[in-house]
């Protein structure tokens, strides 16, 4: 925050070794306890509707309780930003956004996103009540959202989140072998880092990470400094444990790309470069 990041991404069921270590609220009450006397000066977003093991809910009750369980972990009077983190597949969207709708009328939150959620279902939440942030995975490494996502959020006036900006690490630069990963890093989770599959990615990564070092920069500046080229609607969140990769990150702004580094970069890493499916 001192050093000008006013964004800060968490939602209920983030713990503090992750979301695989089933805790609710960990990282929220991590972040309040943070900006604790500092709430003016930041934007919190948090998402619900992930269970440990009742799967996806986007009811209207699970939905009051989660808002308010929330506010209490986060120590505010408010949400700033409250995403759906995955579609409830038996509850309709707009029953969802609906709900979503009365609590901004209340007070409890000011701004509706949706998380991972496809053009139809962005469309139809937009008719209950306007969506202010969609966000999914999106990186020189993962360019799904360019065939249908991005263009419907600009045309419907929405901001784009990108999460997952450093493809999951592998746009680090970091990570050559894999016991280059930490041991509670869930890599059986994602196919790119199964056999062929990781082995490929990483001759790809080592690709951006040469121009990289024309540009003078670090790898994850370069992949970072290519997200915010793409427009001013997209606001990329890494995330991080160390207090250097933090200061490296906000280092990406001060990486300026021309329209030729762009189609060089086009060409070294193209769309699809990344082998293996997101999950």
């Amino acid at each position: 925050m001192d050093q000008g990041v006013t964004l800060f991404d968490t939602a209920d069921i983030y713990g503090n070794e992750g979301f695989l270590e089933h805790r609710f609220g960990d990282n929220e009450k991590l972040l309040g306890k943070a900006l604790k006397g500092r709430r003016g000066e930041a934007v919190i977003a948090t998402k619900f509707g992930t269970t440990h093991n009742q799967g996806i809910k986007g009811d209207p009750a699970y939905i009051k309780k989660s808002v308010d369980a929330s506010l209490y972990s986060l120590g505010i009077d408010y949400i700033d930003l409250y995403y759906q983190h995955r579609l409830d597949p038996d509850t309709p969207i707009e029953e969802t956004v609906g709900t979503l709708a009365e609590l901004v009328k209340q007070g409890k939150i000011r701004y509706i996103g949706l998380s991972e959620a496809p053009v139809d279902i962005i469309r139809r939440a937009h008719t209950v009540h306007p969506i202010t942030a969609v966000q999914t995975e999106y990186s020189l490494w993962t360019r799904d959202v360019e065939d249908d996502i991005l263009p419907a959020l600009w045309e419907l006036g929405i901001g784009f989140v990108p999460y997952s900006p450093l493809g999951r690490g592998f746009l680090t630069g970091n990570i050559k072998e894999l016991e280059d990963l930490s041991e509670s890093y869930p890599h059986q989770m994602f196919t790119r880092f199964q056999g062929e599959h990781f082995e490929k990615n990483v001759k790809a990564a080592s690709l951006i990470e040469e121009f990289a070092n024309k540009k003078g920069c670090t790898t994850a500046q370069l992949a970072l400094a290519w997200l915010l080229a793409q427009g001013d609607q997209i606001v990329p969140i890494p995330g991080t444990k160390r207090l250097e990769r933090v200061q490296e990150n906000l280092g990406a702004l001060e990486v300026k790309l021309t329209k030729e580094d762009l189609a060089e970069m086009e060409k070294i890493a193209p769309k699809g470069i990344a082998s293996g499916g997101r999950f």
